[in-house]
């Protein structure tokens, strides 16, 4: 009976641990400027840095990168923004944020990260990260309903993105880079993850499996007394 029950719980241990490597991140939009989240914290920009004020979130490689309004040739605020926002445009192509990548780390492991895209071009990628793991990489023409063609103001161009981790996946790095002029984006949006982690499971299965092999011992004791 006991060797039954261990085999059981080390079952159970190998489909949570088979399930833990799976990593799936999807993409959503809604329309507007702001995350469709309610529990998302978020980054605007408007105090002309990429300073997060929930501490969380680090940008780095930020040089030029927040502007305001539109110039032709170097940016376009996103439909309907009068705010800063934070543009990315290739390396020595000489314009406002040319820094080529702005590298986002987040402090704690995160399930959700979310952005308003401006004329969303199919040059503008996101890359997600779970430590060095490269999890998935989305370019603008992989928007759902999108049309990356560069429009300053279709509704098509112009959308709130979010990139929703799969059930008890999470990643902590998201990398935003441009091929060309440029990539600009506001209203940056996150929601720290509350999974347990894969050594937490086990750790839980562990004691259950301990608490189960003691009520099976006590059970066999009373049997014997009885006998």
């Amino acid at each position: 009976m006991l060797k039954k029950i261990s085999l059981a719980l080390l079952g159970t241990t190998a489909v949570v641990m088979s399930a833990n490597p799976a990593s799936a991140v999807t993409l959503q939009v809604n329309s507007g400027p702001f995350s469709s989240y309610a529990d998302a914290k978020t980054v605007t920009f408007d105090n002309g840095t990429a300073n997060d004020p929930n501490g969380f979130v680090t940008y780095s490689n930020i040089t030029s990168n927040i502007v305001q309004g539109s110039v032709s040739g170097q940016y376009a605020s996103p439909y309907g923004d009068n705010t800063k926002f934070l543009t990315i445009a290739p390396v020595g192509s000489n314009v406002a944020g040319d820094s080529g990548l702005v590298n986002i780390k987040f402090k704690e492991a995160v399930n959700y990260f979310g952005f308003y895209a401006g004329s969303l071009d199919d040059y503008n990628f996101v890359d997600i990260y779970k430590g060095d793991q490269l999890l998935k990489t989305f370019s603008g023409a992989d928007v759902p309903t999108a049309i990356a063609n560069g429009s300053w103001t279709s509704s098509q161009a112009n959308m709130f993105i979010n990139l929703v981790a799969d059930t008890g996946e999470t990643f902590d790095r998201v990398v935003m880079r441009s091929n060309g002029v440029a990539f600009e984006t506001d209203n940056h949006a996150y929601r720290l993850a509350s999974v347990p982690e894969p050594n937490a499971i086990l750790g839980v299965l562990a004691i259950g499996a301990c608490g189960m092999m003691s009520v099976f011992k006590r059970s066999q004791k009373k049997v014997a007394l009885k006998g």
